[in-house]
């Protein structure tokens, strides 16, 4: 019989639990699998037994799961199978690998910049030109508006040239939820950089009267080709104003409030300041709908806004009640209205098991939680029920996912259900948590059905053609790094490009090709709760 080792390609944390799979394609009868691991020099180090598990029902295989916990010197190792040709490659037991990855991560954000320079110092071989300065659009012809519009900044999308306020919302605000969790000496400068300069221009995409548009889209879609080849080939337009992006660059700009408070406080007022007036507008304006052109860019439609008044109402009202001035803003009775619709929004939105930019509503959750109010133990409380449940989907999963089906970016909804976790280690202390948060993070990097390590140029599995206009256009062999592919997709959208799937069975559904939309782009809001966790989990 054949064995495979799924296993996390970069490595363990030497105080952590380290877990592996040993996988066969048929069925095995063994009560056992001898193992070894092995330091660099080719010793054994520690023996072990990986035991039986049971049949994975997405992938076929058999699998059983060995454990070298013990093992907590630094250094590079390697699983070794006594009775079957099988063998890892080297791995660290360190707590740099995590560290290296979270500023990798980071540092992706920094590469999805639009309308900037990136030059070689800080760029590498990944430098570029200027280009999408979107500082003089026009608006799309069917929202049949004259003038023009300065959009200038933000962040690339995804694995194209669009900039989005409703999934740079749920994004930016991920990446801060970790930021305020963090002491302010243990943050990294660069994060702090990266989710201002994706605020900075979600505030020039708030009108007049306060909404805020949607998107800064071409008019057809993109083919690979790099930014400046874009930007002389079509023009760019604004598209859009709706009540969800208003209400995501409510929740957005009233949490930078509070993150950027001691870091630069006029920034930070211009922040609440602006959440404020889109918010009076969103109350005007509570079904505006989004705008129905995908021809040059994603859709981001969203039905339920419900959530969505959560998160912007209870961001709002942590700081409204932390601010002891704001005039010259018109907000009579805004604090009252807030706290009689919060206990509605608690009942009708309860934690989900992670974020998305449909469901938000852990956001809300979060700035209860993290606020001296009378929901503050409800808010962690339910976090705590929402995490338990995860544990107990992971208990019944050979590979410890709570996800129970893979969709497009799974990654995205992996990394977010370790988030979640998180936070029920954060304020319960409870280590079973923290542990079932790594096991899931483990799944990303590499201890999984396909044997992919799914961020760029993290392993020597890493995705090598990622479905990404930049890494595709400009010339460097290898793609940009620290980008999450979205990763395995029962769904399969993008068979009529003829990828070549690992395998028929649905956890086998994942393509190392750039024409494999479905399973191998990249996108903002799934880097950004693996850089959280990363951040909130590493030493």
């Amino acid at each position: 019989m054949d064995a495979k080792i799924h296993y996390c390609h970069p490595g363990y944390v030497p105080s952590g639990a380290k877990s592996f799979l040993v996988a066969f394609s048929e069925g095995s009868s063994l009560p056992s699998v001898k193992f070894n691991i092995l330091d660099s020099e080719n010793r054994v180090v520690y023996e072990g037994l990986a035991e039986n598990l049971q049949r994975c029902e997405y992938t076929g295989e058999t699998l059983f799961k060995g454990d070298f916990s013990a093992v907590k010197t630094p250094g590079r190792y390697q699983i070794a199978l006594v009775d079957f040709d099988a063998k890892s490659h080297l791995f660290e037991v360190s707590d740099e690998w995590m560290n290296r990855e979270l500023k990798a991560n980071i540092k992706s954000f920094y590469y999805q910049r639009s309308g900037v320079e990136l030059p070689e110092r800080l760029a590498g071989v990944w430098a570029r030109p200027a280009a999408h300065l979107d500082s003089a659009l026009e608006f799309h012809p069917t929202m049949e508006r004259a003038g023009l519009w300065n959009a200038h900044g933000g962040w690339y999308d995804a694995g194209d040239y669009g900039k989005y306020i409703v999934n740079g919302g749920v994004s930016v605000a991920t990446l801060m939820l970790g930021c305020e969790l963090k002491k302010p000496n243990e943050l990294p400068e660069s994060l702090l950089d990266e989710i201002r300069f994706e605020l900075e221009f979600f505030l020039r995409m708030q009108d007049e009267d306060g909404g805020v548009f949607f998107k800064v889209t071409p008019y057809r879609w993109d083919g690979f080709v790099t930014p400046t080849e874009s930007d002389a080939s079509q023009k760019r337009y604004i598209l859009g104003k709706s009540t969800s992006s208003t209400l995501n660059f409510v929740g957005a700009l009233a949490q930078a409030h509070h993150v950027y408070a001691n870091v630069d406080c006029d920034f930070a007022e211009k922040c609440l300041f602006a959440a404020i007036r889109a918010y009076l507008w969103s109350e005007k304006n509570p079904e505006v709908d989004w705008p129905h052109n995908t021809e040059g860019s994603g859709g981001y439609g969203d039905s339920d806004l419900g959530d969505d008044f959560f998160w912007a109402r209870a961001m709002l009202y942590r700081e409204l009640k932390n601010v002891e001035s704001i005039a010259d803003v018109n907000v009579s009775g805004l604090l009252e209205r807030l706290e009689s619709q919060l206990p509605v929004d608690m009942d009708t939105y309860l934690p989900t098991y992670g974020l998305q930019w449909r469901s938000t509503q852990n956001l809300a959750w979060f700035a209860l939680a993290t606020m001296d109010c009378k929901w503050t133990e409800r808010a962690r409380m339910a976090f705590k029920y929402t995490a338990e449940e995860i544990l107990h989907l992971q208990k019944e999963d050979p590979y410890g996912l709570s996800i129970r089906k893979f969709i497009w970016g799974s990654n995205g909804d992996i990394a977010n259900h370790a988030l979640t976790l998180y936070l029920a280690y954060e304020w319960f202390n409870d280590s079973k948590y923290r542990d079932a948060a790594m096991e899931q993070i483990e799944f990303i990097y590499g201890k999984n059905p396909v044997d992919v390590s799914f961020v760029t140029g993290s392993a020597w599995s890493s995705p090598k053609f990622p479905h990404h206009r930049i890494s595709h256009s400009d010339g460097v062999d290898e793609p940009v790094p620290g980008l999450v592919v979205g990763g395995i997709n029962e769904d399969r959208q993008d068979l009529h490009r003829n990828p070549h799937y690992m395998g028929e069975a649905r956890g086998m559904s994942y393509a190392d090709e750039q024409c494999s939309f479905a399973s191998n782009e990249v996108a903002i809001n799934w880097s950004a709760p693996l850089t959280a966790a990363l951040l909130l989990l590493s030493a």
